[in-house]
């Protein structure tokens, strides 16, 4: 075996005894980054030389019986997360020179645990889309492709740098942050595993806003155990985030061995979208099947305010987006368009900066804003998002968590969806409730469409119950057994 073929816990099991070194593992993932970035575009910025300096200290750190968490293992670092002295541009022309003097707490937090970051991966700008095709530095190519056809596929977005950088093992494991799926959908699209926690388990402070009550960070790696070691170090309370929840952080990779003998697990009939593939049902199907073999009990429950989640994303979300945004002006720390007076420097730098997604979702979050539409669009979507967190709470007092598809369909072809906005938002109608109820939500990998692509089912949870979200994955992973790899990867 490769060491880039290593999953995360079996890599910090291998520097542990010895059987390797961070500088060799760190250098065959550079050497793979090298050979398949500028085929996949996973990366914007890789930092190679900072990532040996980081594996030398992490083996001599190891050496002197010193090590943390995850001293020297390579991880990617989405472009949204300020990294302090290497350029942070959230996919965006505006951003494009941005290099922060601070690190984010997120990032922070791994390097205080060892981490070797390898560099920045790619992202629809600002966060905002959900096919990676939006990035000011290109589109990410998804390793997977179809049988039977050579069409470059999306990877998911926004974290679909991330996602296709652990899917074609260029990474042990990324950061990403989840929206309304941003985590999920990329983790199904490349066949991987990715969690969004409870909304405040991880601090945003130090991460580019885009919605901020619901933007979450969180993993990806290339199973569920790797996912729980890695959110185990993101974690924690931090006061520089007033959303930061202060709570202690369990050991989320013990609950992984759990098992699910006991749980009720909930199926939401809401969740059976019209035109859903029959194969992403049966996939379903199965999967509460294994559950229900492993001594688990399936329980129909309704969620009967979630079929509103996605028009109220799509309000509250543009709405923050363009209150957060308001900050690139061309005056402070973004790239700058001159104009005749000042209202024309704005203008000038927004319009040179911004691509057109992001144009769309300020320009639908002003109009939701603004005085007139307020209370017709703002007011009663917040007033709708406390009935879809209701709705969870009140199923939530029945079940221990629910299961459903992650996605309604596999990834799809680079340039298919991409006329219509309306087709596109409509990836994220299985993801977006737990953005909107704060509920921590996990993406497995459980098998393949007809076409060889994979599919994700998504486990939710109570707020802060990342454990049984984590034990409830766990044995979905077990059962599938889910091997399949992707044709473009490193040693492939």
């Amino acid at each position: 075996m490769m060491l880039t073929d290593l999953t995360l816990a079996a890599a910090r099991d291998g520097l542990r005894a010895r059987r390797f070194s961070s500088v060799e593992l760190t250098e065959a993932f550079l050497s793979a980054i090298a050979a398949l970035n500028p085929t996949l575009n996973a990366f914007i910025t890789v930092t190679a030389e900072r990532a040996r300096d980081q594996a030398r200290a992490a083996d001599a750190a190891l050496a002197a019986g010193q090590g943390r968490a995850l001293t020297g293992l390579p991880l990617a670092i989405k472009d949204l997360f300020c990294t302090q002295g290497v350029r942070t541009t959230a996919g965006s022309r505006i951003l494009e020179h941005f290099i922060p003097p601070y690190e984010s707490t997120v990032s922070a937090n791994l390097l205080r645990d060892g981490a070797v970051f390898l560099g920045k991966t790619n992202l629809d700008e600002f966060a905002m889309g959900s096919s990676n095709m939006t990035s000011a530095f290109g589109a990410v190519t998804n390793p997977w492709t179809r049988r039977g056809d050579n069409a470059a596929l999306v990877p998911g977005g926004s974290s679909g740098g991330s996602a296709a950088a652990v899917a074609a093992r260029l990474a042990l494991g990324a950061t990403a942050t989840d929206t309304g799926g941003s985590i999920r959908q990329p983790a199904s699209f490349c066949g991987i595993a990715g969690i969004k926690p409870t909304y405040g388990r991880c601090s945003r402070w130090g991460i580019v806003a885009f919605a901020s009550s619901l933007d979450q960070a969180g993993p990806v790696a290339r199973s569920v155990e790797d996912c729980a070691i890695l959110l185990g170090s993101m974690a924690g309370h931090d006061p520089r985030d007033s959303t930061s929840a202060d709570r202690p952080v369990p050991d989320f990779a013990a609950a992984c061995a759990r098992g699910v003998k006991g749980l009720r697990i909930g199926v939401p009939r809401q969740y059976r979208a019209d035109g859903m593939a029959p194969e992403i049902e049966a996939l379903w199907q199965q999967g509460l099947g294994w559950l229900r073999e492993q001594g688990a009990e399936i329980v129909d429950v309704s969620l009967p305010h979630s079929k509103y989640a996605l028009a109220t994303y799509y309000i509250v979300a543009p709405a923050e987006a363009s209150s957060n945004l308001a900050r690139y002006d061309g005056v402070r720390f973004s790239s700058r368009t001159e104009g005749d007076d000042l209202d024309a420097l704005y203008e000038n730098t927004r319009a040179a900066g911004f691509g057109p997604e992001v144009k769309r979702r300020v320009l639908i979050g002003t109009y939701v804003l603004s005085a007139g539409y307020y209370d017709a669009y703002y007011l009663r979507a917040q007033k709708i998002r406390a009935l879809i967190l209701k709705d969870f709470t009140d199923v939530f007092a029945r079940v221990d968590a629910l299961v459903t598809p992650t996605a309604p369909s596999a990834a799809f072809a680079q340039g298919e969806k991409m006329s219509d906005p309306v087709a596109m938002y409509l990836n994220d109608v299985f993801t977006v409730p737990a953005n909107m109820s704060g509920i921590p939500g996990l993406s497995v990998p459980a098998g393949l469409d007809a076409r060889g692509l994979p599919l994700g089912l998504q486990v939710l949870g109570r707020p802060f119950d990342e454990e049984t979200v984590f034990a409830v994955g766990a044995a979905l992973e077990r059962a599938a057994g889910f091997a399949a790899l992707p044709a473009m990867r490193a040693g492939a």
